[in-house]
């Protein structure tokens, strides 16, 4: 058995149900599967594609995404979604890295092949919806599928992912996720979000990232439900979907939410077709939480990572959601803990690193050993994260452990300094993060942008923080920006932002 039997088991019950919307297409679930063995039938014969071959992908959120993955689950393969945002040199790097056998991108990105034919010439190209100079069409290569589009020895344990993360430093690192994992994974989304077959799910973040593909879609085709696929995310769209479409389950990231609910149709959209929306990815403000919850709408918090598949801790619909600012409880199929440096558990509110041990976990850092054993302890994911849990075994994630801030030997939280800044009025978004100091060792400096019309000075921001936080964490300095460095889900690169005050306090640029 291996991951696309669930999609065939769902079309022996229900051929006829809907599997997938997008745009003007419905694909049945008999259709889905047809296409899926139909791609597996062509990687094999067309391009020889064995277990364990790697394909990459490039490309908006379409059907097909899901089709490839499931037809590399059927034949042992790995998939490599391709972050689609990235320069050229980073998708070079990338390919090259994972070894990649095949590419199969869309015509909005081709600009990227010049380079990979001259630097990965063995690599075979695939246009989902162009030919490409060397290669052909997805659909050109499936009508000419022929044989068996099955590998001998394939299973649940087979390598099925390989996700690239953002590294704070040096090059991203490959995790190698399993099949098991997003079996698993799937569990908990099912046991988190209460998902049945009868559930409609709106996917609007990008497949190339685990949250957009696991969180609610890849859980939903396993048991049956119906996904509506967006391309990319627009408020637009969305709001548009909430009213004609009547989804009951969507994932939103915190700047999404933020688009949605600032949209000028947000009042006047129906929501009432949602059971819940699950957000995660970063601390999410309270303030966004509430703009759901004020129209009915329940806010389910999911914490995770691209090593963990990503669900790991969450909070789950009809449980307690009365802990502001709590990511919930370790997930149904596997364990968190609070550590030390030293790996061992700390006691209630006591404030340490997040570990996460199960089968959603990780397998390996693709071809970095050393990254592996950095990261995996006995089993245990080290996160990287700092948090604590309470006495009812309730999480909270205070930030990353690399964002700490250490000054005058009192510990810093951004994502603490960040919170209380997104409660003024004037301010839009922001980012904290230490600046070297000769006296303090570091001091906290912030990156805000205004709202608009705003003209809010720097010291009313820092007199709004010192009212209720010490005066230590106080940013020393606040710089006004009209942007700031961001992941493909919105959320702040401590890490540039880190670079960019660097070079500009070395320039001269600010105090």
């Amino acid at each position: 058995m291996d991951l696309s039997s669930l999609i065939e088991r769902n079309a022996a019950f229900a051929p006829d149900k809907p599997a997938l919307h997008f745009e003007d297409t419905t694909l049945s679930y008999s259709a889905l599967v047809a296409r899926i063995e139909q791609a597996a039938r062509a990687m094999k014969s067309a391009l020889g594609v064995g277990r364990g071959d790697r394909v990459a992908i490039l490309s908006l959120n379409r059907p097909d995404y899901l089709v490839l993955l499931y037809a590399c689950a059927r034949l042992g393969a790995m998939l490599v979604p391709l972050n689609w945002r990235l320069a050229v040199a980073e998708q070079q790097f990338i390919l090259s890295d994972a070894a990649a056998k095949v590419l199969v991108l869309e015509q909005a990105f081709a600009a990227v092949l010049p380079t990979l034919e001259k630097n990965l010439p063995k690599m075979a190209v695939v246009g989902f919806d162009f030919k490409p100079q060397r290669g052909s069409t997805l659909d050109a290569l499936l009508a000419q599928a022929g044989g068996d589009g099955r590998n001998p020895h394939v299973g649940l344990t087979c390598p099925l992912l390989v996700v690239y993360t953002s590294g704070t430093t040096g090059r991203p690192k490959g995790a190698v996720l399993r099949q098991e994992a997003l079996l698993w994974n799937g569990v908990m989304s099912q046991h988190m979000h209460g998902l049945t077959s009868d559930d409609h799910i709106l996917t609007v973040l990008p497949f190339f990232h685990v949250g957009g593909l696991n969180i609610q879609t890849t859980p939903a085709l396993q048991h049956g439900a119906t996904v509506t696929i967006h391309s990319r995310f627009t408020p637009d769209a969305t709001l548009a979907c909430f009213a004609h479409e009547r989804p009951t389950l969507t994932v939103l990231v915190p700047a999404t939410i933020q688009a949605v609910t600032e949209h000028p149709g947000w009042a006047t959209t129906d929501l009432s077709s949602l059971k819940a929306i699950s957000t995660g990815s970063t601390i999410v403000p309270p303030h966004l939480i509430e703009r759901f919850v004020a129209r009915g709408v329940p806010v389910l918090q999911v914490y995770g990572s691209t090593e963990t598949c990503p669900i790991a801790i969450y909070t789950r619909l009809g449980g307690d959601l009365s802990r502001q600012g709590s990511t919930g409880l370790p997930g149904l199929c596997c364990e968190a803990a609070i550590i030390d440096d030293s790996g061992n558990e700390l006691p209630a509110e006591t404030t340490g690193e997040i570990a996460v041990r199960g089968l959603n976990v990780f397998f390996e850092y693709w071809g970095n050993q050393e990254a592996t054993r950095e990261a995996l302890h006995d089993g245990w994911y080290r996160t990287g994260d700092i948090g604590r849990r309470d006495a009812d075994g309730y999480f909270w994630v205070h930030d990353r452990k690399k964002n700490l801030i250490i000054s005058g030997g009192e510990n810093v939280y951004p994502a603490e300094v960040e919170r209380v800044l997104l409660e003024h009025p004037d301010v839009a978004e922001c980012g904290v993060i230490g600046r070297a100091d000769a006296r303090w060792d570091e001091v906290p400096v912030a990156y805000v942008i205004r709202r608009k019309d705003s003209s809010v000075d720097a010291a009313a921001l820092q007199a709004h923080v010192q009212l209720q936080l010490a005066r230590f964490k106080v940013p020393r300095e606040i710089v006004f920006v009209e942007d700031l460095p961001r992941t493909a889900l919105g959320k702040v690169q401590h890490f540039r932002l880190k670079q960019i005050d660097a070079e500009a306090h070395t320039r001269g640029d600010v105090a």
